[in-house]
């Protein structure tokens, strides 16, 4: 029913807008390779951003599709990140609720955190600490309890740490940056009824390794610390 990928950071899941009279490679660029036999391509059942690395889901037929769309839409599909951001939260875990709305019109996909926008809550748990350079990182698991666009990297950057490499509400230039050190690292889907739920974990890329390990990580570390 379905294929789990790891998607590197850079790669736009679909041609957007900004692509348009571009040569610019998107995930959906090499879909056909994975068809194993069946006579559609698989196609992306939820959303990653561009610069977010990790765990994709792909609905290997239209009947698959279906489930899985439906199931993200339930908010059945349990959801892990992990960041690395500059500072040190407060509380070792807790509960981020800012509602968001567009930035502006004219600004795409970028948003703000609105109390009249849309409702927006993430729980945070940190898993370690750390300096890089000098300046405090904390190693975040990340649960979105909605999906809003860029919602993870607008809670973090309003609770007053934002993502390392985020070149759109933190403090990384517009290039040459550490790239953004956000990756869907977990997912819990209950794909079967009378089954225990699949949980594919996708390891950390590499850009993120130094950061993680000032924070404690440990190479080859897959699943989160309980």
């Amino acid at each position: 029913m379905m294929l789990v990928i790891d998607k590197p950071a850079g790669l736009p899941v679909h041609r957007g807008p900004q692509a348009k009279g571009r040569v610019i490679p998107v995930l959906t660029d090499h879909l056909d390779a994975l068809r194993f036999g069946l006579p559609r391509r698989p196609e992306a059942a939820h959303r990653l951003d561009k610069d977010t690395s990790g765990c994709l889901v792909l609905g290997r037929h239209p009947r698959a599709m279906a489930q899985l769309n439906q199931m993200f839409r339930d908010g059945r599909v349990g959801k892990t990140y992990w960041a690395v951001v500059e500072g040190e939260p407060a509380e070792e875990e807790g509960l981020i609720d800012f509602a968001l709305a567009k930035l502006s019109p004219d600004r795409g996909w970028w948003m703000k955190t609105d109390p009249a926008g849309l409702p927006s809550q993430t729980c945070y748990r940190v898993l370690g600490r750390g300096r890089l350079d000098g300046a405090p990182l904390a190693w975040l698991a990340l649960e979105p309890l909605t999906g809003r666009t860029h919602q993870l990297r607008v809670h973090c950057a309003a609770s007053g740490w934002p993502i390392r490499g985020d070149e759109i509400y933190g403090t990384a230039p517009r290039s040459g940056g550490p790239g953004l050190h956000l990756h869907a690292h977990e997912l819990i889907l209950p794909l079967y009824p009378k089954r225990e739920p699949i949980r594919v974990a996708a390891p950390a890329p590499p850009h993120l390794h130094a950061a993680l390990a000032a924070c404690g990580w440990a190479p080859g570390e897959t699943f989160p610390k309980p």
